[in-house]
């Protein structure tokens, strides 16, 4: 997987892109309300991804 900064780029590349050919309010809101979906997906992801690192350090570790 890419890294996530380059996914949060990509995602405001995109966002960007979506506002400059928006005609109407209404598809301005629609592109934020999309690239605030984007957003919470790939945070989600990260999330999960870094939790699992913290697990699999942790089971290695001895209780004290």
């Amino acid at each position: 997987m890419a890294s996530y900064t380059s996914e949060v780029a990509k995602i405001h590349k995109k966002f960007q892109s979506a506002l400059k050919r928006a005609k109407s309010r209404q598809s301005v809101l629609n592109a934020y309300w999309k690239h605030k979906r984007d957003h919470e997906r790939l945070l989600k992801k990260h999330l999960k991804e870094e939790m699992d690192q913290v697990k699999k350090l942790k089971d290695k570790m001895d209780y004290k």
